[in-house]
Order: structure tokens, then sequence, then C-alpha cells
């Protein structure tokens, strides 16, 4: 596969911006000039001709160049038409019209019809980049791979190559699947030269959220926690998405800004998010999950310091626990040690150790032992 220019789709969305203000210009040009002959002929019984194109050319071409923003002005004498709009230009003149002042009037409305275009143009970009990040976080495994996709410069234009492939009936994913075997050879391969690791150790962030947090999620050997950008490209949550996860979080929580903050701010915040992007691609309801925060208030009581722990701990909890349970808090007591046994992300080795040190009761999920709340309380 051709591997697209950089830079190629915003090229063609700022042309694609300069041709709309041309066609703009156009409009404008063609109105006045309708506005000419109409006057003519309502005051004299008949419009004038048009002068000689050539003529009418070689007489605007200065002015265009110094009453129009140049880009525009480059592009509108690059028209096919350009002779026709010369000559709607003279005879404006020609019949009164100020040309020092006209232009430059035409020019702002050009300049508004591009700005308008390219910013209609970035959210269109920034759209489909989120969608295809969500893309992304389905087809490839967590890993350096995915990593140096989402913080490359060029992912935007690589999401709009993906988008104008995808239109095309082309399977994306199959590509993408194709491309990270080759770009973990790429990774092993300058690693090699380079005397450092291919594959990445577990980093002390892995390990310290190893449990209730990160069962049932892909999270990357190395997530840096410490790095809160580079932490959500791991996880592959786009800012769109992350500012969304976040005003949610608000909504459910009305009248606690600050207890909100201290949650979105809080080191381990991004596992949450990767939760939350999880369950969208599942089809869940997050935001209804997220209204237990406001209904159960629980994670009031302890040590002020630990106020965002906890806040951490209840945010997972009311997104993992089924909706319609019957009970508007949780009663089980999580066993952490079991729980990192079977956390998808600690080392199997680890992990059979971490099982040998924790048994579990009959019948109950090995990291969900219960505490000494009520048996009829607990979560089943």
């Amino acid at each position: 596969m051709a591997t697209p220019t950089p830079g190629e789709p915003f090229s063609e969305a700022a042309g694609e911006a300069a041709q709309t203000a041309v066609m703009a210009t156009r409009l404008v040009l063609a109105i006045a000039d309708a506005v000419r002959r109409h006057q003519q002929k309502k005051n004299k019984g008949k419009e004038e001709d048009l002068p000689p194109a050539d003529e009418a050319v070689s007489e605007t071409a200065e002015g265009i160049k110094n009453l129009l923003p140049p880009d525009i002005s480059a592009a509108l004498m690059k028209e096919t038409d350009w002779p026709q709009m010369a000559q709607q230009l003279m005879a404006l003149r020609n019949a009164g019209v100020d040309l020092d002042q006209f232009l430059p009037r035409v020019g702002d409305i050009a300049v508004s019809v591009q700005e308008q275009v390219a910013a209609n143009e970035a959210r269109v970009s920034r759209e489909h980049t989120g969608e295809w990040d969500r893309m992304l976080r389905e087809t490839l495994p967590a890993g350096p791979v995915r990593e140096a996709i989402l913080s490359s410069p060029a992912w935007p234009d690589m999401a709009a190559t993906m988008a104008r492939l995808d239109e095309r009936g082309v399977d994306v994913r199959a590509i993408l699947a194709s491309a990270h075997d080759e770009g973990l050879g790429v990774d092993q391969a300058v690693a090699k030269v380079l005397g450092a690791e291919a594959v990445p150790r577990m980093s002390q962030d892995v390990r310290l959220s190893s449990g209730p947090l990160t069962i049932g999620l892909k999270i990357p050997p190395d997530l840096d926690l410490s790095d809160r950008q580079r932490a959500l490209t791991q996880l592959a949550i786009s800012p769109q998405e992350h500012e969304r996860y976040a005003r949610w979080v608000q909504e459910a929580m009305p009248g606690r800004e600050r207890e909100a903050g201290l949650l979105l701010t809080h080191k381990q915040w991004p596992l949450v998010a990767a939760r939350m992007a999880d369950m969208e691609v599942e089809g869940k309801p997050v935001r209804e999950h997220l209204e237990r925060l406001g209904k159960d208030v629980s994670w009031e009581q302890g040590p002020g310091p630990q106020l965002g722990s906890r806040l951490v701990q209840a945010a997972n909890d009311a997104l993992r626990r089924p909706l319609g349970d019957g009970a508007p808090e949780s009663r089980v007591r999580v066993n952490t040690t079991a729980a990192r046994a079977t956390s998808t992300s600690m080392d199997p080795t680890k992990a059979q150790a971490a099982k040998g040190t924790a048994p579990a009761e009959a019948g109950v999920a090995a990291h969900r032992q219960s505490g000494p709340a009520q048996k009829s309380s607990r979560t089943k």
C-alpha cells in the first residue's frame, strides 16, 4: 500500500476552503453585475455591453492582486471563467463603482467564507479522528505500535486516509492488523540497534493499579500515569472522548464540583476513562452507571487526603456493577490480591503466585470475597 503524503488531507482541506471562497467571490460579482444590468436597463432602456476580455484582464489584474487576499486572488485568476469576471469588474468600474472600495469588501466576504469552511473541515476532521481512535482501540492491542500511531503528528492525516479508504469499501481493519505486525517488527529491529528493550517491562503504575481498576481492561504494560496525555494516548482515548467523559462525571455529581474535580485530576482517572470507553463500544449506558456517584455518597466517609482515591474506586465500582441490581450502593469488599491474580494486565506467573496466596470462598469469584456486610445486601 502506498504511503500517504503527510499533510495531504489538510492541504486538500485548505485548497477546498480557498475554492469555496472563490465560489463566494464569483457569486458576489454575479450579483453585482446583475444589479448593474438591471439599473442600466431600467434607466437607459438597455444594458451596456461588456468590455473586451483581453482589455479587462489586463486592467483588473493589478487591482485584484492588491485588494484581495493573495491566496484568493491567485485562485480567482486561475479559474477558467476569470476573463468573464474581469469583464464584470470593468463594467462595474465603467458604471461608476469604485473598485478600490468594492473589492476589499468582496475580499472580506471571501475570507469569512474561507474561515467558515476551514472551521467546518477541522470539526469534521476531529470527529473522524475520534471515530478512528475508537476503531484503533478495538482493532489493535495496547502497545508500542498503537501508541506510536496515536502520538504521531501525522495521525490526523492517517485517520483521514483511513476514512477515505473505508468510504471506498476497503477493509481498513485488515490493513491495520497487517500494519501492526509490520510495526512490531520495525519496533523490535530499531530497539535492537539502539540496545533497548523491544518488549516494554511492566511499569510501576500497572503493578500498583492491578486489581479492580484494571480487570477486564487492555492495559499496555508500560502505562505511564504520571503523564496524563501519554496515558490517554496509550489507552486510545481521544481528547474529544476525554472531554465528554469528564462532562458526564460533572453532570452525575451536581453541586459537588470540588469532588468531581478531585476524581478527574486523580492520577488513576485515565483507567476509569478507559472503562467508560470500553462500555461505550459495548453499547452500555455509561451515564446511568455514573449517576450512582451522586446517589451513593459513601465515598465521603474516610480521611480527607484519600478522598480522591475513594472517588476513583467508587466510580470504577459504579461502572462495573450491573444496573438494576436492587442496591444503590456496593456492599462488596474487594480482595485486592485475588483481583490482581485475575487481572489481564498481570504477568501470568505472578498471577499464579497470587492465586496461591488468596483462596476464594466456594462459589464466589476470586476477586469478590465478601466483607462483613449483611449477606442479604451482597452483590451477587
